[in-house]
């Protein structure tokens, strides 16, 4: 069975750990140690660069936000 198809068929999924800097399906850590959950392997493995992505959107916002005042 693929990764995937575990991951849509469990209510486990996967996390990015950020003290071993590794992919985990489960809640294996320690949650102030984890980014996440991903549905995939792969979208786990990119969880430093979603949140950056993600960090520079809500700036974006809140820039634009504070523009109204």
């Amino acid at each position: 069975m693929s990764d995937d198809i575990r991951s849509e068929l469990s209510d486990e999924k996967y996390w990015f750990n950020t003290k071993t800097n590794s992919v985990e399906f489960g809640k294996l850590s320690a949650a102030v140690y984890r980014i996440g959950p991903f549905d995939t392997e792969d979208e786990a493995s990119n969880a430093r660069e979603k949140v950056a992505e993600r960090s520079r959107a809500w700036a974006e916002d809140e820039a634009r936000d504070d523009s109204w005042e």
